[in-house]
């Protein structure tokens, strides 16, 4: 397996854009990355990669054997995946990634109970905004928040993710309450994304209003952008499993409660294959279970 975990290293230094962040992905020692990189190299009597000090590049040779090696990996990856779904048992390494708003909030809370049902499995959490690649970035399941692009990826809903309009207290004493969606063209509104999504839309019964409300404030992450709504910056579109909690507290209110922005389901998204090892399917199921029990307990979180 020696010359496999040797490509496999390679595979990840190309996606990775440097030895040092390979290393970090693996949960290796630079020096480890670096030994197998030469150790590939000199068993194939070609140099892959062109060294830096703060990032590599492919030689010719590197980019050719890139899609081999990929192509090599995913077939024996397929044969283990095609052997463990045969089991019942969730073992190795599980990588997962989502936005740090909701694995910091629905699924970090709830490992300690994944794990103690599935000892020898291993999780790599992945909390980020910028949506990475499923196939690049060797991640196993992405739970996504989105309508997802037409692609080879295979998904699965998991619940309802509502959004909704919400401001602090303190903010609409200052501002005044939009009485009608044409009104938050003239607040101060908290958009996400890169590029940034201006087009809020919104349905009333049968009646769609859309409105672009530009943007005062401007964050890359849904973290930051419910903290600055906390501290009075101006109304949020977000979602309902990311603002329940302060919602209920009343550090933020619904604004607009009438007009319902589109939902959008949150979906297991994972690469398509033949066969699932045991550890996505143990996960996928879980979450699935979790949050459909979290929905029960709080039905505001789908509306009822």
């Amino acid at each position: 397996m020696t010359y496999l975990e040797d490509l496999a290293v390679f595979v990840r230094i190309a996606a990775a854009g440097s030895l040092s962040a390979a290393a970090r992905d693996l949960g290796m020692s630079l020096t480890v990355v670096s030994k197998r990189l030469v150790r590939l190299e000199a068993a194939l009597n070609v140099r892959l990669v062109n060294r830096s000090s703060r990032r590599t590049s492919l030689t010719n040779d590197g980019a050719e054997l890139l899609p081999r090696a990929r192509d090599i990996l995913a077939r024996v990856e397929e044969a283990e995946a095609a052997l463990q779904s045969r089991s019942t048992e969730a073992a190795g390494i599980l990588r997962v990634t989502a936005t740090i708003a909701f694995a910091s909030g629905q699924i970090a809370p709830r490992l300690g109970r994944f794990m103690a049902r599935n000892p020898d499995l291993r999780i790599q959490l992945l909390s980020t905004d910028r949506m990475l690649d499923i196939v690049q970035d060797n991640v196993d399941v992405a739970i996504r928040q989105a309508v997802l692009p037409d692609s080879d990826l295979v998904s699965r809903t998991l619940v309802s993710d509502r959004r909704v309009l919400v401001s602090s207290p303190d903010y609409l004493a200052r501002h005044g309450t939009p009485a009608v969606p044409q009104d938050l063209a003239k607040h101060r509104c908290i958009v996400l994304g890169d590029p940034p999504v201006t087009e809020w839309r919104f349905q009333r019964g049968a009646r769609k209003v859309s409105v672009d409300v530009g943007w005062t404030l401007l964050a890359n992450d849904g973290v930051a952008a419910q903290a600055a709504c906390l501290g009075g910056a101006g109304i949020a579109l977000k979602s309902i499993w990311d603002a329940r909690e302060d919602l209920a507290t009343g550090r933020l209110v619904e604004v607009l409660p009438g007009w319902v922005p589109p939902s959008m389901p949150i979906q297991a998204v994972f690469a398509s294959r033949h066969h699932q090892p045991a550890r996505i399917r143990a996960f996928v199921d879980f979450l699935q279970e979790e949050l459909r029990n979290e929905i029960r307990l709080h039905p505001i979180i789908d509306g009822a």
